[in-house]
């Protein structure tokens, strides 16, 4: 059995991870640090789990001494730094899975996209785990690298959970009400991640929605050849077959549909006049496949375990024909 410790417990994403490692046969969890809920029982909290622990707060040492094989950073960016520098000098084999972007332009960190990069893993203890927003505009991306004729546009949309719990307009019910919310619509975290991550320009406005999970990725895409809609869908088929956290579908998902769920699904595939343009979307639950899912996974392919251990992967598979 190897433990696990998560920082930042407090938060949306901390909440499913703590749901999917309890009920992992492998893992226990060994703490979970939240200044905010010190003290009290996580079972009030978390709906179904089990044990009698208790949040705790946590200095940086405490958490490098605490000897956890394991130790996710659930924490705004700007704030993992000191705390791996911690686990660093105390336990320096514990494996790390950092949520926030401060490692993602790191390249001595693994950058944990599994359906993309798990041929990179090479036991590496210290794991980047992308942002929501640059997962689903590289899944939607990567099937046409090489035919690229300029940036690829992403226009997204995720629900106010994105925004984490700490007050903001962008997670403000009564602002968001009938209101869609577009910022950062220049140099954006995640469209210069995706960037970096895909070598080449990416162009990426987001917005913030009144729903509170999912997000909505629409791709315009310019190709140096000119495709058909059925050569387009057969490229993606092709390029995910096997993976069963990617649905490949005919009509362009819904984010209604998303929420709760723990894949991707991409579909909606448009060809402009002349075959040279087209217009693909992808739907991610922002909380799941974009945070805690997708941790779980490199959780598990840093243990050796089955990637998908303790994720519900039976909705997700791949159809021919409509989905």
């Amino acid at each position: 059995m190897k433990t696990v410790g998560i920082v930042g417990a407090r938060g949306h994403t901390g909440a499913e991870l703590i749901k999917l490692i309890d009920r992992h046969p492998h893992l226990e969890l060994a703490f979970v640090s939240s200044r905010e809920l010190d003290g009290q029982k996580v079972s009030d909290h978390i709906a179904g789990f089990s044990g009698a622990l208790r949040y705790e707060t946590l200095s940086h040492e405490q958490v490098g001494g605490k000897g956890a094989d394991a130790v996710i950073l659930a924490l705004p960016n700007g704030k993992a730094a000191e705390l791996v520098a911690a686990i660093d000098a105390q336990a320096p084999a514990t494996v790390v899975v950092d949520l926030s972007a401060d490692y993602r332009f790191n390249s001595d960190w693994y950058y944990g996209l599994p359906e993309l990069t798990r041929d990179t893993y090479a036991g590496q203890t210290r794991i980047s785990n992308p942002g929501c927003y640059a997962t689903a505009m590289q899944l939607v991306i990567a099937p046409v690298l090489d035919q690229l004729a300029g940036p690829p546009q992403c226009f997204g949309v995720s629900g106010y959970s994105g925004a984490g719990t700490t007050p903001s307009d962008k997670n403000n019910v009564e602002l968001l009400r009938d209101n869609l919310m577009p910022y950062a619509l220049a140099d954006h975290m995640h469209e210069r991640e995706v960037s970096r991550h895909l070598g080449v320009p990416v162009e990426f406005m987001p917005h913030v929605a009144p729903h509170f999970r999912g997000i909505t990725m629409t791709v315009n895409l310019y190709l140096q050849q000119a495709i058909k809609p059925d050569d387009m869908r057969a490229l993606y088929r092709q390029r995910y077959a096997g993976e069963p956290l990617i649905r490949v579908r005919d009509d362009a998902p819904w984010v209604s549909r998303i929420a709760g769920r723990h894949g991707v699904e991409i579909g909606g595939f448009t060809v402009a006049p002349g075959g040279k343009r087209m217009v693909v979307v992808a739907t991610l639950d922002n909380l799941l496949k974009g945070a805690a899912t997708q941790a779980m996974q490199n959780l598990n392919t840093a243990f050796g375990f089955d990637e998908l251990e303790s994720i519900p992967v039976d909705a997700f598979h791949h159809e021919e024909g409509r989905a």
